[in-house]
């Protein structure tokens, strides 16, 4: 929000907040709510770069426009599994799906496609600098 116009509403008597001040959300809930948001924002940006429409990507899942619709604008009726699974069926690449939650976590490592050995491999490099956590 632009300075001028914050300063006019709460001379006016509004509050102004952030979503989670307002919500009352703890930093997991919040986090969480980023999460959609970011899911639904990544849905819409790979629909547009295919060329489709909501209607084309709704017939390519089995669903409606509006599921769509709602899927990207990150609706609390959209379970993130499918959102995974919408952006997995646009571009079947589970890493860069992977990248794009990771960062949202502030995870910077993230590796995918390993064969098993090579990860027990990266388990073993990784744990000596600390956590690891694999999905």
């Amino acid at each position: 929000m632009r300075k001028e116009k914050r300063q006019r509403l709460e001379a006016a008597g509004w509050r102004v907040g952030s979503a989670e001040e307002f919500l009352a959300l703890d930093a997991s809930e919040a986090a969480l709510v980023e999460l959609r948001l970011e899911l639904g924002r990544s849905l819409r940006a790979r629909r547009t770069a295919h060329g489709l429409s909501q209607d084309e990507l709704a017939r390519r899942l089995g669903s409606r426009q509006s599921r769509v619709a709602q899927m990207e604008a990150a609706d609390a009726s959209v379970s993130i599994d499918l959102l995974l699974r919408s952006l997995l069926a646009l571009d079947s690449q589970p890493e860069r799906t992977a990248r794009a939650l990771a960062a949202q976590a502030g995870i910077d490592d993230v590796r995918g496609e390993l064969r098993p050995e090579d990860k027990a491999a990266a388990i073993g490099e990784l744990s000596q600098a600390g956590a690891v956590a694999m999905i």
